[in-house]
């Protein structure tokens, strides 16, 4: 994956962490390479937590968590809309009765 801001393509590390930044932009995981990082704007363009206004936020499995605070918000909702973070009771309970249903469908045989 390049720099979203000049394209640069990663490389591997010589040894120890990688020097890259990952940020996210439009809802979309980005990396930000060591010579972008030297611009005083490099965050600029990042999105922003609407709890805390960090740009440490992260993409896994369709959900964008910020890592200074920790709140997430779910696949469904808006990526420039950050107003109505996820409650993780209710997304965990909502998940549970998803795998329960299609537990009870695959051994009722109602698969596909």
């Amino acid at each position: 994956m390049p720099c979203f801001r000049c394209g640069v393509r990663q490389s591997d590390p010589d040894r120890g962490p990688s020097t890259w930044k990952r940020g996210v932009r439009g809802g979309r995981q980005v990396l930000i390479c060591p010579q972008c990082q030297r611009t005083a704007d490099w965050t600029d363009d990042l999105d922003r937590c609407p709890s805390c206004a960090a740009t440490a936020l992260a993409r896994a499995l369709g959900d964008t968590v910020c890592r200074a605070c920790g709140v997430t918000v779910g696949a469904a909702a808006d990526p420039l809309d950050w107003t109505a973070p996820l409650d993780s009771a209710t997304t965990a309970a909502g998940l549970t009765d998803e795998v329960a249903a299609a537990i009870a469908r695959v051994l009722r045989g109602d698969v596909g």
